[in-house]
Parts: structure tokens; sequence; C-alpha cells
């Protein structure tokens, strides 16, 4: 579809005709919308995910340090949490596809997925095997039946 729109405007420059570059802005403008609908999405659903993910902390009264696993003093298995064993990292995730869709950059997706993967085996893992420790079988069950991400 881009193709179509450079060739427009190679036509309009060659045959002097404006008709065709107004077509040519309005394809711009809409491709502009989309992005930020897409980026206003990603953020509000990010920002969303993060804050409910908290807000079941605090109702729980256990820490949200996620420096100090061993402190937890309840697993948390409600509200986002039966959705995401990760809430808040899946909040910081779709935050950086947000700003993915901001720069407008195929390579920006690499970040995305390196934040997932260093998440995943640098904080997740280590998180995991803690509550494991405390919980023990309850925290089995619940990995069984909730996902790490979505």
């Amino acid at each position: 579809m881009w193709t179509i729109a450079q060739l427009t405007l190679a036509l309009t420059q060659v045959t002097g005709s404006d008709t065709s570059l107004t077509a040519t802005n309005a394809y711009t403008a809409n491709i502009t919308i989309i992005r930020q609908i897409a980026i206003y999405g990603l953020l509000s659903l990010g920002m969303a995910s993060a804050i409910a993910g908290v807000i079941s902390f605090r109702q729980a009264r256990t820490t949200v340090n996620p420096l100090k696993p061993e402190s937890t003093s309840a697993l948390v298995t409600s509200g986002m949490y039966k959705f995401s064993r990760n809430p808040m990292y899946l909040g910081m995730a779709l935050a950086l596809c947000a700003w993915a869709v901001y720069l407008a950059s195929l390579c920006s997706m690499f970040g995305i997925v390196g934040f997932m993967l260093y998440m995943q085996r640098f904080q997740i893992a280590p998180e995991e095997r803690a509550l494991e420790t405390i919980f023990g079988q309850e925290f089995i069950d619940y990995k069984k039946r909730v996902r790490p991400w979505v």
C-alpha cells in the first residue's frame, strides 16, 4: 500500500497534478492516527495491568518489592493475578511496546524481547523459586493454572 502512495507521489511530481498529493497526505494522516491509537492503547493497558498488580498486592498486605521475594506474606491469586503471574512486568512490556510503536522501528522490538527474556531469567525465575519455597504446593498449583505473562 505504501508503494502505491509513493508511486502516486512520483506521478504527481512528473505530471504536475496536485489531486494525488492530497490522497497521499490523507493516507499518511490515517497511519498517524492508527499509530496514536495503538500507542495510547498499549500504554493504557500496560499502566492498568501494572497498577492492578500493585493494588492486588496492597489489598493482600504483602510486599511489592521485587528484590525481596522472601519477605512475601501472602500468595496473591486474585485480580490480575488470575490471568498473569506477572502483571507488573507485563505492564512494563506493554509500555515498551507502546514506545516501539512510537518509534516506528522494527529494531525496537528486539528491546522488548530482550526485556522479557532478561526478566524471565534474572527476576521472575528467582522470585518463583522463593515463592515455591514459601508456599510450596499452593504455588506449584497456581503456576499450573496461570501463565507467566498472559
